[in-house]
């Protein structure tokens, strides 16, 4: 029967063709009217080191581009605004993936945006996997008591790992060929990847790609593959694997999850708190220096965390300093390159502001 639902979801591909007014929201995106100002006076352009491209004032680019949503908002109506702009293909018994957390983490999404976001989508359940470090949800057991702690107890959380894990295919791969998978995910007929993005202390930043990438992996096989720990794990994290070779085991990870949901997947980035660590530092991670940008919604995951890290760099430099610091210091915009050699989506992206 499993091999039945991954040959049917093997095939399935595209994305949501739906067309609004795009506008460029003043406070976010004032860094990039600056450049098409200065790219329209024939002056050069500083680019910000990123492989992709963005569409916010109009100007004429080649090729197709990605329609990634954008609400300088942040609440639960603008969530589900621009979840209802992407959301055509999302049908059946649906996963949301999200990052819970380790114990009274202070950037973790807000509960209460979560449960209202929820509510709307029908026959839904919150589903994480267990964690390859020795934290607060190492166990099922004590996955569990930090989900109460931290309030996730409005609806349903799988622990997808929770009876095992499953193996899906990463075709044709950068490192591997396939990735074990909490055995749950083949319960679901779509998943909404629901991402705080923010820094990573190894990946440099998370995104949609590092949320399913790492947080669909079983917590003791999986995750030893797209960290790339063959043996035993050592208990200095930095001392694990990292860098370039990191980036693309988890592009390889990610790529198997989109591969299998096909075009019933749809990604949500939220840009707040976005604090150098991510939210598995739990009360450890480092108080947020970058303002508050708002919340992404795309069909492409590519061209979804293409956009949220330009316009993290395209704030001034005082802003984002320590997060543009993290993030080049781990060569994490592998992250996106890898995403494109693996075709996963569109760099090219257009960004539509929603009010």
């Amino acid at each position: 029967m499993q091999g039945n639902v991954l040959s049917r979801r093997s095939i399935l591909k595209g994305s949501v063709a739906c067309a609004i007014a795009a506008v460029a929201a003043p406070a976010a995106l004032s860094a990039l009217s600056d450049e098409a100002m200065a790219q329209a006076a024939g002056k050069p352009v500083q680019k910000t080191p990123v492989i992709g491209s963005r569409n916010v004032t109009g100007l004429e680019t080649s090729g197709s581009r990605a329609k990634v949503y954008f609400s300088p908002v942040i609440d639960s109506a603008h969530l589900i605004k621009l979840y209802q702009l992407i959301n055509e293909s999302v049908y059946g018994k649906v996963a949301i993936k999200l990052h819970t957390g380790e114990k009274n983490g202070p950037n973790i999404l807000p509960r209460d945006m979560v449960q209202a976001f929820q509510a709307q989508v029908p026959d839904s359940t919150i589903v994480e996997t267990n964690t390859l470090y020795k934290g607060d949800r190492y166990t099922t057991a004590s996955h569990r008591e930090t989900l109460k702690v931290n309030g996730w107890t409005f609806c349903p959380v799988d622990i997808m790992d929770e009876d095992g894990d499953v193996s899906l295919p990463v075709r044709n791969g950068l490192h591997l060929k396939e990735v074990a998978m909490g055995g749950h995910i083949v319960n679901y007929d779509s998943m909404i990847v629901l991402t705080h993005f923010k820094g990573h202390s190894r990946g440099g930043f998370g995104g949609s790609m590092k949320n399913i990438a790492i947080g669909c992996a079983s917590g003791q096989v999986g995750k030893r593959q797209v960290h790339g720990i063959p043996g035993e794990v050592p208990e200095d994290w930095r001392k694990w694997p990292g860098e370039e070779p990191f980036m693309e085991l988890m592009a390889d990870s990610a790529k198997a999850t989109c591969d299998y949901f096909g075009k019933h997947i749809v990604f949500i980035n939220v840009l707040r708190r976005m604090s150098v660590d991510c939210d598995c530092a739990g009360t450890k991670a480092a108080e947020p220096t970058i303002p508050d940008i708002g919340i992404l919604a795309s069909t492409d995951i590519l061209a979804i965390d293409q956009a949220s890290c330009d316009l993290v760099y395209g704030m001034e430099k005082e802003k984002n300093h320590d997060l543009v610091e993290r993030i080049e210091s781990r060569h994490a915009l592998r992250q996106l390159s890898a995403m494109k050699e693996l075709k996963m989506g569109n760099p090219q992206y257009e960004l539509i502001t929603v009010k």
